[in-house]
């Protein structure tokens, strides 16, 4: 079959894309510190975004392992639930479980590919309580000022993994619970308007 330049080109820019993606995960994975990890991984998520020679689903597809390597998933859903989650029969929660994780990488992919292309600095760390840090960062922006991240990362038995986005002040995981309560309070009271419309969003 014969391969014009065009199609080497775009083939060698996935390859180089899929090495760095690689590259991205195993840094974040092999981080010594909070403020080393939250670089790694967040410069590596807001460039992941718009990177030039992957079609939209594999880039999402990228975006997705790097998210699950690097944020608590489970966790957070746990909390986005709130109370529900002890109120939940367990097949409500195997579904929720399933369905948050892809409403997670939309929302994630959304937020954060307003700023696909820029750069992050780290600008400062603090304690968050007795296992988190709060990395501060600015994501840098030609022409207009920097945006504030604050990354709210959790020390594991072997790792770390962010429990939190803070974007200008705003938690993302408190503005997610808030949304949440109060599609479960216009269901009646139940998980199960709350699953309707996730599975609304992920079709």
């Amino acid at each position: 079959m014969l391969r014009t330049p065009s199609f080497v080109r775009m083939t060698m820019a996935a390859g180089l894309v899929l090495m760095s993606f690689a590259t991205a995960l195993h840094a974040a994975a092999q981080a010594e510190t909070p403020s080393e990890f939250v670089a790694t991984l967040g410069d590596s998520a807001i460039r992941m975004l718009v990177e030039e020679g992957v079609s939209p689903d594999k880039r999402i597809a990228n975006f997705r392992e790097l998210l699950l390597e690097g944020f608590d998933v489970p966790l957070i859903g746990r909390f986005v639930l709130g109370i529900h989650w002890r109120r939940a029969s367990p097949e409500q929660r195997t579904e929720y479980t399933d369905l948050f994780e892809k409403f997670l990488v939309q929302s994630y992919a959304a937020r954060l590919g307003q700023y696909g292309g820029e750069s992050l600095r780290v600008k400062a760390t603090r304690a968050g309580g007795e296992k988190d840090t709060i990395v501060s960062t600015e994501i840098l922006q030609r022409g207009r000022p920097p945006v504030k991240v604050d990354w709210r990362v959790r020390s594991g038995d072997a790792s770390y993994k962010v429990v939190d986005v803070i974007v200008e002040g705003i938690s993302m995981i408190i503005t997610q619970r808030d949304e949440f309560s109060s599609v479960i309070r216009r269901s009646g009271g139940s998980v199960e308007g709350l699953l309707a419309r996730l599975r609304e969003r992920a079709d």
